[in-house]
């Protein structure tokens, strides 16, 4: 036997072994990424980016947050199981839930065990039903995993899940051991049955809050519009455009009725004497609820998203108005924003909190008259320091948004 013809053998099974990986089934972790990090989407003509920095560097910087975030607060939950921590008690919630399941989702192709994470993360939401809707998330567990405080939903956390859900099915497709489109098309549909008033079209607090005056409240900090036109994009029900219709009309009463000099919206909405209005004192959580505190600091970055994805300007000049503000407050100087401000613009909170300052960097990218004071907040969230779980999921968000790497459905 000639050395080519042993050669062949071992030739052959090289070739085989090939094959063997690229026909993995989808859902194991070999499966193809299709939108491999980092993704340099092309946002709204117009829209800027920070230019102080090259965009290796902005990758590199969000891969560095990411691997951060991971290492702190995302766990193994059991066999098969993956949660996130959001405290030091070991609890989690949904909403912790539907951001771990977005950036796996986001950054798979730079991080080889991402799908593995992704489907740890979604046993664990499927093994924790609300008793309202068994597709949505009870919205609490104990360090032991079990639900606590109610078993019922947090809609921010169902619609992050629902979201993640969508963009796997374009990340890695749903033919493997999990049906991505399938699992998403479950929660949409629950989302509208529990979490939507069908009669005005708003976004509820959660499944629970059906009757009273929670019936007809909301939360700014739920309005993730380019989600909204996700879920219609997938199932082609057209009501989700009536939600986004209203979301976009609540924003601008809000505005104009209640911070036209800033641009800033309350953490929670009732709905009076046929008026969306920032809710009183104690409405759910605090003393803050109809100021911007906790909650509404996430609205510049979630707000903001769909214009730069979707150019839909409803939102622009509460846009606008918001960056011209907060850039005058604070001398164009990303280290003196403070964690809490009501909707006039007077200054309660003393710390300068990762979760508000970072999102602002967001709403600065709809216009070049921006530049500088987006190179200062890019620059100044980049180098910031670790403070805990939602201070650096929402930085760690509003950075894959600012470096151009996010996408949608």
């Amino acid at each position: 036997m000639n050395k080519q013809s042993k050669r062949k053998p071992g030739w052959k099974s090289f070739i085989i072994l090939c094959l063997a990986l690229f026909i993995l089934p989808a859902g194991s972790a070999l499966a193809a990424v299709n939108k491999p990090f980092p993704q340099h989407t092309t946002y709204t003509s117009g829209t800027i980016k920070p230019n102080n920095v090259t965009q290796i560097s902005m990758d590199n910087s969000v891969k560095t947050k990411w691997g951060e975030w991971k290492a702190a607060y995302l766990k193994p939950a059991g066999t098969g199981k993956y949660y996130v921590k959001y405290n030091s008690d070991g609890e989690t919630v949904s909403e912790a839930h539907g951001y771990g399941m977005l950036f796996t989702v986001l950054m798979a192709g730079y991080d080889t065990n991402a799908q593995t994470y992704f489907n740890g993360l979604y046993n664990y939401y499927t093994a924790h039903p609300s008793s309202i809707n068994p597709y949505l998330m009870s919205w609490k567990q104990n360090s032991s995993f079990q639900n606590i405080e109610g078993e019922d939903s947090a809609t921010d956390g169902d619609m992050d899940i629902a979201f993640a859900l969508l963009l796997a099915d374009r990340q890695w497709g749903s033919a493997g051991t999990i049906n991505y489109l399938q699992a998403a098309n479950n929660i949409i549909g629950a989302i509208m049955d529990n979490e939507i008033n069908q009669t005005q079209w708003t976004i509820r607090l959660g499944d629970w809050a059906n009757s009273g005056s929670y019936n007809t409240a909301t939360r700014p900090s739920d309005f993730m519009l380019d989600h909204l036109k996700a879920f219609k994009a997938a199932t082609g029900d057209a009501r989700w455009t009536s939600v986004a219709d209203k979301t976009y009309t609540i924003i601008n009463s809000l505005y104009t009725g209640f911070s036209a000099g800033t641009g800033l919206l309350p953490d929670f909405v009732v709905y009076s004497g046929g008026v969306y209005k920032p809710a009183a004192a104690g409405f759910l959580e605090d003393a803050n609820d109809g100021n911007y505190n906790y909650n509404s600091c996430r609205t510049p970055w979630r707000i903001t998203t769909d214009y730069l994805i979707s150019g839909d300007n409803r939102a622009l000049a509460q846009l606008t108005q918001l960056n011209s503000w907060i850039k005058t407050k604070v001398n164009s100087t990303p280290g003196n924003i403070k964690d809490g401000y009501k909707l006039n613009g007077t200054t309660f909170g003393s710390y300068n909190s990762g979760a508000f300052y970072a999102p602002f960097g967001v709403s600065a990218m709809v216009s070049s008259s921006n530049q500088s004071w987006l190179n200062s907040l890019w620059s100044h969230t980049a180098g910031s320091a670790a403070e805990g779980y939602y201070e650096d999921s929402i930085k760690l968000f509003s950075m894959i948004v600012m470096s151009g790497n996010w996408w949608t459905y």
